[in-house]
């Protein structure tokens, strides 16, 4: 009896350590969505030429092709060069799909940034201005 005791104890203690995991990314998930404005293509366009506009990916993919404008701060290194960024200007994120620019969001959000934009669709689709710093050999 004593080692179906301690198997359900393991199933719980796992249990219980799952569902505060998935608790904590719902957390995530709905203060990033209240923080951080969703932009169409569109919307972007208008708003980015006053603002930080930063492409989070890492420096091959901002070399092969990033928006006109765009500083490279990859999101492995923002937490490091926050200082970088003024917090009294709109912040302009995004990636290859949207998804390191939520992780951005995030970490801005955490150090005291407010007005936080990102691309939803990312770079992957977008149809305006773009430069290329280097020839790509894949």
């Amino acid at each position: 009896m004593q080692f179906i005791l301690g198997i359900a104890w393991d199933w719980i203690i796992l249990l219980v350590l799952l569902l505060a995991y998935l608790g904590y990314l719902l957390y995530r998930y709905l203060v990033t969505r209240k923080v951080l404005t969703n932009l169409s293509e569109e919307e972007f366009k208008k708003g980015y030429r006053k603002a930080q506009l930063i492409d989070v990916r890492e420096q091959k993919e901002y070399d092969a092709g990033y928006i006109l404008g765009a500083r490279n701060i990859p999101v492995t290194q923002l937490k490091q060069r926050t200082k970088e960024l003024r917090k009294d200007l709109p912040v302009y994120l995004y990636c290859q799909s949207g998804s390191r620019s939520r992780r951005a969001a995030w970490i801005l959000y955490k150090e005291g940034f407010q007005d936080l934009y990102h691309l939803k669709t990312g770079y992957k689709k977008w149809t305006g201005k773009i430069k290329k710093t280097k020839k790509i050999n894949y």
